[in-house]
């Protein structure tokens, strides 16, 4: 069997976490929304590959996760996969290295710069990503206003590391950026010792998480108490108290989407790929 590279285990997970079903709220490969397809995750996780292949050769994290947005946003849809690119890249960037560990990652992390943030600042302009309003007295630094907001981070000097864990807070997929990336490392361990086929597992790897904490995705789009309803009915299915495929169903009718919770999966699926998942 050939061995991939870390890019194509990259690319690999995020083919292989659109297509796990049930993943209520989400695009599977049994649910779409009407401007939101299948295909479009597909076509977006072969585009995204080249800014992975950059991560994984030591280019700047941010530079790398840049051209992987870009590439990601090349299909009709616009934005499939921002933040599970964001999960993935200093990821990619560990395994590049041979540290894919809380360890390692939290290196790569820690490691970013001014020029870093400016480059992810820059990703927002290929793509709409819905995001809260920031407070006021931050309202420079808006994500929105992409290459706008360089000179002030540049006046602040805050790095890449530091845009992630001010917003640890209300975000999930900053918080595992100020975390030692824990709930991907530990999930990514649950999934590899999980049986069964690789996509049943992501499957199940998506409840565990969303039952965890609230969908921080949901909390934006919706409202926190929408997010715990979603977290309470998560846990139900993992109890046997619920039907998934029904919850699937009927988060997709309500648009309900808690697309944190998909980001961490192609996290985790991509720990476990380069921890010895034989797909």
């Amino acid at each position: 069997m050939t061995e991939r590279s870390v890019a194509q285990n990259a690319e690999l997970a995020l083919l292989l976490e659109v297509s796990s079903t049930p993943k209520p709220g989400n695009v599977d490969r049994e649910r779409e929304y009407d401007d939101l397809r299948f295909e479009h995750f597909m076509a977006g996780a072969v585009g995204a590959r080249p800014g992975l292949e950059r991560a994984a050769v030591g280019d700047a994290v941010g530079s790398a996760f840049e051209h992987a947005v870009e590439g990601m946003a090349g299909q009709s849809a616009g934005n499939t996969q921002f933040g599970a690119l964001l999960v993935l890249t200093p990821l990619v960037a560990a395994a590049g290295d041979g540290d894919l560990t809380r360890g390692g990652v939290d290196s790569v992390v820690r490691g970013t710069t001014v020029a870093d943030a400016a480059s992810f600042y820059r990703a927002f302009e290929h793509v709409d990503v819905a995001v809260d309003d920031p407070p006021d007295d931050l309202e420079s630094l808006d994500v929105r206003r992409g290459s706008d907001a360089i000179p002030e981070l540049e006046s602040r000097e805050l790095t890449l590391f530091d845009v992630m864990e001010s917003s640890a807070d209300v975000d999930g997929v900053a918080a595992e950026w100020a975390s030692e990336f824990d709930r991907v490392f530990s999930a990514g361990e649950r999934l590899l010792d999980d049986s069964g086929p690789v996509a049943d597992r992501a499957s199940r790897a998506f409840f565990e998480l969303l039952a965890a904490e609230p969908d921080t995705f949901v909390v934006t789009r919706q409202d926190r108490a929408t997010a715990e309803e979603v977290q309470r009915r998560a846990r139900a299915v993992l109890d046997g108290d619920e039907d998934a495929t029904a919850f699937a169903e009927e988060l997709v009718d309500r648009d309900v989407n808690p697309g944190t919770t998909a980001d961490l999966v192609a996290g985790t699926l991509f720990v476990a790929l380069e921890r010895g998942l034989v797909v």
